[in-house]
């Protein structure tokens, strides 16, 4: 396991022990980066208009297509650190 393999782990245990939930955008952020860096490029079919929720997570990991999954656990394992601090929200 690499070191960036190793933070990214444990950044998924400290996101739920955090101190107060993040707001909605921070959390389609942590989604799509999540699923970014352990899944790579959106895969699948959009939702539909009735399922809003799975449109917007899509939406958010499209957006990273494209991105190298060690990027995108780089940006969740500081994104989970600043949430930490309180720095974000």
């Amino acid at each position: 396991m690499t070191d960036i393999d190793q933070q990214f782990a444990q950044a998924q245990t400290d996101v739920t022990q955090l101190p107060e939930r993040p707001g909605n955008l921070t959390l389609l952020r942590l989604y799509a980066l999540f699923k970014q860096g352990s899944s790579g490029d959106v895969n699948g079919d959009k939702p539909g208009l009735t399922d809003i929720v799975g449109k917007y997570k899509y939406e958010a990991w499209s957006a990273l297509k494209g991105t190298p999954a060690d990027d995108a656990k780089q940006r969740y394992v500081e994104l989970v650190e600043s949430l930490k601090r309180g720095e974000a929200s």
